[in-house]
């Protein structure tokens, strides 16, 4: 396959979805990010790297840390983890409080705002210092260590964490957390304003590609059992209500942000991070979908 061919293919046909979406200004600190802004990475397992445009331009990675906190937690827990947060698409808005009103505190899976808040909660009950742990596991697994979470970003999503902290107390009230609202909250604020390019973003998930081993030091991270379980996760749930769409028209285990970041990967052989700012209606990046769709169609290969 050659790479750089086909990234500058997808790159010149998902330019003109630049200027139909919009960006994500319900968190002040991404306002002002430049909305035609597109880059897209490849790493191969076999340690081949193609990139385009503003792939070396850093971003808020938002809903895509949910990811590394999910892994850190699992491999604590195995599946313990399973009795606090479930595995199941949740068909409603990801910061949603009606849900557990019904499941009794229990998310619906990982990757909504009220599971992710639990998995965080987890890290916090595992690591006396859980944002160095988070910083230390995202440049382990990137193979970077100049990884840092941008602080405006912390702080701007804390100062819009009223239905997070509601839904964090909500489950405190079930008994589905454990540490002090207030930190927790802090902690999910920081790790989803963790600051990472396109290439980090598709290095940092090659672990999940290599079946749970980091391939930058042969560490497990996970089983493979778990990274199948984990990747799975992505394919069901990661990228909110599109998820469904998202594997019909991709075909690939995968992870969004509304920082307009998408990863994906191909078991074996690769990950592949594509950001453009601006988002469709289910707050996933318009043009990044388009490229992950083209990607796969050109290079004819998904997990299908």
């Amino acid at each position: 396959m050659d790479c750089n061919k086909i990234l500058e293919e997808i790159y010149n046909e998902v330019k003109p979805f630049l200027g139909k979406g919009r960006l994500a200004d319900y968190i002040p600190a991404l306002s002002s990010v430049d909305p035609n802004s597109l880059g897209i990475a490849i790493v191969g397992l076999d340690g081949c790297e193609c990139e385009i445009g503003d792939a070396q331009t850093n971003f808020s990675v938002q809903s895509i840390s949910k990811v590394y906190t999910l892994a850190m937690a699992f491999s604590e827990y195995g599946d313990k983890l399973w009795s606090s947060v479930g595995k199941e698409p949740s068909g409603n808005p990801f910061n949603s409080l009606v849900q557990l009103e019904h499941e009794n505190g229990i998310p619906r899976n990982p990757f909504i705002n009220a599971g992710a808040l639990v998995i965080t909660d987890k890290v916090l009950s595992t690591c006396k210092r859980p944002k160095s742990a988070i910083l230390d596991f995202v440049r382990k697994v990137s193979d970077n260590e100049d990884i840092y979470f941008d602080k405006s970003v912390a702080e701007s999503e804390k100062d819009e964490a009223s239905r997070n902290l509601a839904l964090a107390h909500f489950m405190q009230s079930f008994g589905n957390i454990e540490n002090d609202v207030d930190r927790l909250i802090d902690v999910y604020s920081h790790h989803c304003a963790l600051s990472m390019n396109c290439l980090d973003m598709a290095r940092s998930f090659l672990f999940l590609a290599n079946h749970g081993t980091n391939p930058f030091n042969g560490e497990k991270i996970l089983s493979r059992s778990q990274a199948k379980r984990l990747n799975a996760l992505m394919l069901t749930c990661g990228c909110y209500d599109e998820s469904g769409d998202f594997a019909f028209r991709v075909g690939l285990p995968g992870k969004s942000g509304v920082g307009g970041g998408i990863v994906a990967i191909i078991p074996g052989e690769m990950a592949i991070a594509v950001w453009s700012p601006e988002l469709n209606e289910f707050g996933n990046s318009l043009a990044g979908v388009e490229a992950l769709e083209l990607f796969t169609t050109k290079y004819e290969r998904s997990i299908f």
